[in-house]
């Protein structure tokens, strides 16, 4: 045997530090980035929700000359829903808010003929930012 030392394979703690810096700091350019489109991509998705199901009611409205009692009648047609409604309903699934709440509807509204409206990510009226109330309402 020579009295050399044998090199030693593998990854010396210093390289391994510099790597965890590395995928830390690319990380955190990620999460900054990402998250407030999260938060911008659930508002949008009420706003889109809540045009949709106004539109469904608007439908509703043409067939039978009447709006809605409740978001349920846009399903399909049930017991307490006008007989002249379509048997196969307006919507296909009555969606939940993008933080899974229910959308509110008052009819008459407040605000307009109808109104739709989500709490936001906080579930409460009011609010600013996520927290903030998207309504039908709002232009």
């Amino acid at each position: 045997m020579s009295n050399r030392k044998k090199k030693q394979a593998g990854f010396t703690l210093v390289e391994v530090m510099v790597t965890m810096v590395i995928i830390g700091m690319l990380a955190t350019i990620v999460v900054i980035n990402v998250l407030p489109m999260m938060s911008k991509a659930k508002g949008e998705k009420a706003r889109i929700d809540i045009s949709r199901l106004g539109q469904a009611i608007e439908y509703y409205n043409l067939d039978t000359n009447t709006y809605p009692e409740n978001l349920e009648d846009l399903l399909n047609a049930q017991s307490g829903s006008d007989a002249r409604a379509r048997p196969e309903g307006y919507i296909d699934v009555l969606p939940d808010d993008p933080w899974g709440n229910p959308y509110l509807y008052a009819y008459p509204g407040e605000n307009g003929r109808y109104d739709i409206w989500s709490y936001g990510a906080d579930g409460e009226e009011g609010g600013e930012g996520n927290d903030a109330d998207i309504t039908s309402w709002q232009t």
